[in-house]
């Protein structure tokens, strides 16, 4: 296994004789979390159940396919 190694942080050098200047991250303030909002999931993913329906009849129909492919060829 290789082994790893770690990176310093990138040191800017402005002019020949100055000294390095390091870039400072931005801080990022505190996510502010507000009350939980109620969702409608039956009106928000309508469309999965439909798929979901199709899915299960285009298996079903193929199960059935081949359940009668197995029959006249076997």
């Amino acid at each position: 296994m290789a082994k790893k190694s770690r990176r310093t942080r990138q040191v800017a050098v402005v002019g020949e004789g100055s000294e390095p200047v390091r870039i400072a991250r931005p801080i990022r303030p505190p996510a502010v979390e507000g009350p939980a909002k109620k969702v409608d999931f039956a009106g928000e993913y309508h469309y999965v159940i439909e798929d979901l329906k199709r899915i299960g009849i285009y298996a079903a129909a193929l199960f059935v396919l081949l359940i009668v492919l197995a029959i006249t060829i076997g």
